[in-house]
């Protein structure tokens, strides 16, 4: 096993942070395997990203140090935020209306044992 466990990480995803904490709050401390089956039939948008990350995770731990794709658990999963985009466009009475574009970072640690 990896030293803290089974990483992956899947950067400048274009939806806010606030929302896909909804989504990762869910699947935390689950088993793999079913946290990817909630993810597949959730209606979020956040959801699809979320749901690479983990497959990545699990693909990474299979494929690099021979884990079982059974025994690992979600333990730690986050989203924080990244870079945003400013930009102003005309608003109402002339006036300058700034806009947000948020993005974020979905960091994913599997690790064996029981949920």
């Amino acid at each position: 096993m990896a030293a803290e466990g089974y990483r992956a990480e899947q950067r400048y995803v274009g939806l806010s942070p606030q929302k896909v904490k909804l989504v990762v709050d869910q699947v935390r401390g689950k088993r793999a395997t079913e946290a990817l089956t909630m993810l597949q039939f959730m209606p979020q948008a956040a959801a699809r990203p979320v749901y690479k990350a983990i497959q990545s995770a699990l693909s990474n731990a299979e494929n690099n140090f021979g884990a079982d794709r059974d025994d690992l658990v979600v333990a730690e999963i986050y989203a924080n935020p990244g870079p945003m985009r400013r930009w102003r466009r005309f608003g109402a009475r002339g006036r300058w209306k700034p806009i947000r574009r948020r993005s974020c970072h979905i960091g994913v640690i599997l690790r064996e044992g029981k949920r």
